[in-house]
């Protein structure tokens, strides 16, 4: 059950309760209203208004702003009517107004729809009405507008801690199903795909040939499947807190792992807008592809991811024989674009850099850095 639905049945009850007090007011001293018939007149109107507006005090969605706007100035026109209705002496001596404390329901309703902004604004206007009717400031009328003026921004803020505590209890409540989800899927798959993959691996390295190829394959997919289960949504934040605009550079590299890529990342999530997360990831592969085309079967990568204060960090590290000075300028020139665009581009079209180190035989660096600035302004 939602935390306001109590609210909004306390204002109904209010609002008939205080439109019953109103008229019974009148019933009681109408022969000491200058005009009776104007008194009753708006009385009627409200008490009218009362009943067939019930169903907009049940809840937020259909309190509208229309109607808010609609049952202000029915009890603002009756606190200005006051005075053409009831005697002088008896507005000197302090006596109540049409809609009397029926007009502290008006604004409750704009502090529990809106909040105490809301509350406030409404309470205002309440307050200039009021100091009108009496023609002038004095003692009880400044007491009677401070208080609704205090209640109803204290119901309304009260309003706001409750929707925000709502809120975070049903997010609570996602995180905790969506965590129990996945930790069934990884027992599943731990009990059915990675076994399998691991006795694919064995009898592969035991038949040797083309098995063992088909065996180093599957375990390449058994570490990289078990790094997914392992890693899951970003650590220590689940998926379903991650703003839909961002995204953990972590789980987009996680998949690259295997018995030959080595993974290194932060403990924490690592968030960049998506599509900045997407391309830094796509040179990263593209890193990667060249490692496996020209550093050898043998070679083995290491990916470093750095959360650094002014930029994210992706390194990528082989043992291979490394590139010989002059060749990458001279494969651009033969129309081999791999790493002028498949990297050195897609850094560029985010606002980063790409640095290549190469050493001949002692492997090849590649540093990607974007800096934060330039990945949030994308």
């Amino acid at each position: 059950m939602s935390v306001e639905a109590p609210l909004w049945r306390a204002l109904t009850a209010y609002r008939l309760l205080t439109m019953v007090y109103a008229v019974g007011l009148f019933a009681f001293d109408h022969r000491e209203y200058i005009r009776p018939g104007l008194a009753a007149g708006y009385l009627a109107v409200l008490a009218l208004w009362t009943l067939i507006t019930l169903p907009r005090v049940a809840n937020a969605a259909a309190c509208t702003k229309r109607f808010l706007g609609a049952d202000l100035a029915l009890a603002l026109t009756g606190i200005l009517l006051t005075p053409l209705a009831d005697a002088p002496q008896r507005i000197h001596d302090g006596g109540p107004t049409l809609p009397s404390i029926w007009t502290a329901g008006a604004v409750l309703a704009f502090a529990i729809k809106g909040g105490w902004r809301w509350a406030g604004f409404a309470s205002s206007f309440v307050a200039v009405a009021n100091i009108v009717e009496r023609g002038a400031p004095t003692r009880d009328t400044l007491h009677n507008v401070l208080l609704v003026w205090v209640a109803s921004i204290a119901i309304g803020y009260v309003v706001e801690v409750a929707r925000a505590s709502e809120a975070t209890l049903a997010r609570a409540l996602k995180i905790e199903a969506a965590t129990r989800e996945r930790e069934r899927l990884a027992r599943d798959i731990h009990d059915g795909v990675l076994q399998v993959l691991a006795m694919v691996r064995r009898r592969g390295v035991a038949l040797g040939g083309e098995a063992a190829e088909l065996g180093r394959l599957a375990g390449d997919q058994e570490v990289a499947l078990r790094t997914l289960v392992a890693a899951g949504p970003p650590r220590g934040e689940p998926m379903e807190t991650v703003a839909p605009t961002e995204m953990d550079l972590r789980s987009l590299l996680a998949p690259h792992a295997g018995s030959r890529v080595t993974l290194s990342d932060p403990g924490a999530p690592v968030l960049l807008p998506t599509a900045a997360a997407r391309e830094l990831a796509a040179a990263v592969a593209a890193a990667l592809d060249n490692v496996h085309a020209h550093a050898g079967p043998r070679a083995r990568a290491w990916i470093l991811v750095e959360d650094e204060p002014d930029a994210a960090v992706v390194t990528v590290r082989d043992d291979g024989p490394g590139i010989e000075p002059g060749r990458l300028e001279e494969a651009e020139g033969e129309g081999r674009m791999g790493v002028a665009l498949s990297i050195r581009g897609r850094l560029r079209e985010l606002g980063g850099s790409a640095e290549v180190v190469s050493v001949p035989g002692q492997g090849t660096e590649v540093e990607l850095r974007v800096p934060w600035g330039k990945a949030d302004s994308r």
